[in-house]
């Protein structure tokens, strides 16, 4: 940091294990991303290109490059692994995948209906070769899971290989997880988490009101997924109680010091 500031809360080091800010690159360019870097690589766990724009992006090679120079790892988004599957081309993904070097890979359903036996086959296949990150959950606003559901996928997509589970909310924050609104629904929240290690969760919260929910909830070291660049930073921040919307969250009421 720096300078020093007292009782400020403990943070995981990199390579995380948890505490996790995973972020959503959605079309930078080169120099955009070094320059994001510049500022908020020590706090970039993860890089998500988002849903299909790996397909179209300009200079993919050198852009994972950039990432991957500072340690840190790069993946497509679901969307574009479903891509490849509704065309009957996993093969051919799995090849991408090992064309471009990557080591994290994202297994969703939430734009066509896998059958969750199928699903699972393709965590164990890929889960071979590289870190997977599945995501349960849909995009459709109108399919709402009842809690027992979501424990149930995230349970055995954990133990058929998922090193994490993604809790769906799309880049804009209103479904799975939370109502149109971008409300938590937390009386599912809660449920996951009797059943479902926080550590393994990755909620995405594009959200401001939505990251502090679970600052509150989980502390500091939560993760957190869907962070647009630009974001980073003021996570960072917030997670520290450095914010209004945290400023106290790791204060002692009664004086200085952190709450034990």
């Amino acid at each position: 940091m720096n300078f020093k500031l007292n009782n400020i809360p403990d943070r995981t080091s990199k390579p995380r294990n948890y505490g996790l800010t995973m972020v959503m690159d959605k079309g930078m360019g080169l120099n955009g991303a070094r320059d994001f870097l510049s500022v908020a690589a020590p706090y970039v766990d993860i890089v998500k290109l988002g849903f299909g724009t790996s397909y179209v992006t300009n200079n993919l090679r050198e852009k994972i490059d950039i990432y991957r120079e500072l340690g840190i790892p790069v993946y497509f988004g679901g969307t574009l692994f479903e891509a490849f599957l509704v065309r009957n081309q996993f093969d051919d993904y799995l090849a991408m995948v090992k064309d471009y070097g990557l080591d994290h890979v994202e297994v969703s359903d939430g734009s066509i209906t896998i059958p969750h036996l199928e699903k699972l086959g393709y965590i164990e296949k890929l889960a071979k070769h590289v870190t997977v990150l599945s995501e349960v959950g849909s995009k459709d606003a109108t399919h709402i899971m009842p809690p027992y559901k979501w424990i149930e996928l995230m349970r055995a997509e954990l133990e058929a290989g998922s090193t994490y589970v993604i809790a769906e909310a799309r880049e804009a924050g209103n479904v799975g997880i939370y109502r149109t609104s971008g409300e938590v629904r937390e009386g599912l929240v809660q449920e996951i988490l009797t059943q479902i290690p926080y550590e393994k969760i990755i909620w995405e919260a594009p959200q401001k009101s939505q990251q502090v929910y679970f600052l509150e909830l989980l502390g500091a070291n939560v993760n957190l997924g869907n962070l647009a660049p630009a974001e980073v930073i003021p996570l960072e921040s917030t997670r520290l109680g450095l914010r209004g919307d945290t400023f106290s969250l790791f204060l002692d009421p009664s004086g200085p010091g952190l709450i034990k």
